[in-house]
């Protein structure tokens, strides 16, 4: 981890964040560095100013589960601001910056801000709505339809009616997404291009040809 000499250009944050990222102590990371460790102590709140990380628990097998993949303007760690130990790995998914935050510094922005702490409150309770959908589908849904649940959400559709995934994601992020083995991700995807389902768009990108079906 090194100290970043400057932020990022704050104007791609909206106010209330460029606010708070001038409260941190700005760093930056290489691609591949494990940012948080799970079950660590820490009680700092970390503000993604470019780059991407991914919130991940994995076993001693190596098998990964990911919760989330954030991007500029989100901000990760908030689980532990409670004095509990942390709850997720965190890597640098690509090189990126932070704004790293203290506990003492974030009270001083909820006070300078309070709605700052409905804000935060909200980001929470979204990620524990999240979780408790992705516990849910675990509990009930098979992985054919946990797959699906994937490539819809991760599906825009353009001006023209395609239904594009622009970021290609490989076989074994899948299934680390929706908790099953690369195998099993490789053979559904393959059977669905074969009955036309979706097909690659170049080296990154995916079309959602026809709607998938519920079943298979």
């Amino acid at each position: 981890m090194a100290a970043a000499k400057n932020l990022p250009d704050p104007a791609v944050l909206p106010p209330p964040l460029r606010a708070l990222a001038a409260r941190g102590v700005p760093h930056s990371y290489r691609k591949g560095t494990l940012i948080i460790e799970e079950g660590s102590q820490g009680d700092t709140l970390y503000l993604l100013l470019a780059g991407r990380v991914k919130a991940f628990s994995s076993d001693a097998r190596g098998r990964e589960i990911v919760y989330g993949v954030y991007g500029p303007g989100d901000y990760f760690g908030e689980m532990s601001l409670d004095g509990g130990l942390r709850s997720a790995n965190v890597i640098a998914d690509s090189a990126c910056t932070c704004a790293v935050l203290t506990r003492q510094s974030l009270r001083e922005h909820i006070r300078a801000e309070p709605e700052f702490a409905f804000e935060l409150l909200e980001r929470v309770i979204r990620r524990a709505r999240l979780a408790t959908q992705s516990a849910r589908s675990m509990a009930l849904l098979g992985v054919y339809e946990r797959l699906v649940q994937l490539l819809e959400a991760m599906a825009v559709t353009q001006a023209d009616g395609m239904r594009l995934i622009e970021e290609r994601l490989t076989h074994a992020d899948m299934a680390a997404r929706v908790g099953c083995s690369r195998e099993m991700v490789s053979r559904l995807m393959k059977d669905l291009e074969r009955g036309g389902f979706l097909r690659a768009l170049g080296p990154r990108s995916l079309v959602l040809s026809k709607r998938l079906p519920p079943r298979w």
